[in-house]
């Protein structure tokens, strides 16, 4: 799959070299603990890394596809607007983990951790 081909629904860019292109899961705003508190915007907490999904890659990329879910710091992010919808624009070096079904099943015959 190139680049052009991951993309959401034909948004009119191509990545380049090792650029990862996420939509992120909501917003940054309150949220709810599993115990159903709800958590103002406003509260201090450590540095809090957020999940996004892939909607296309560079093709330097060799550790995530389009369509995996990705942990990065929204610290260290660049933002980018298409087609009215806001994007974030990562390096690959950016992305701490992935968390796809294909992980599980190609690390049971690898030696050392995926992250």
């Amino acid at each position: 799959m190139t680049a052009d081909q991951s993309l959401d629904a034909g948004l009119p860019i191509r990545l380049l070299h090792d650029r990862v292109l996420v939509r992120t899961e909501g917003g940054e705003g309150e949220r709810r603990s599993t115990a159903g508190i709800v958590i103002p915007a406003t509260a201090a907490v450590g540095k809090r890394l957020a999940w996004a999904t892939a909607v296309g890659v560079g093709p330097n990329v060799r550790a995530v596809v389009a369509g995996d879910r990705v942990l990065f710091d929204p610290d260290e992010r660049s933002e980018v607007e298409l087609h009215g919808r806001a994007y974030v624009l990562l390096r690959e070096r950016d992305v701490h983990a992935v968390a796809a079904e294909r992980v599980e099943t190609a690390a049971a015959g690898s030696t050392g951790l995926y992250l």
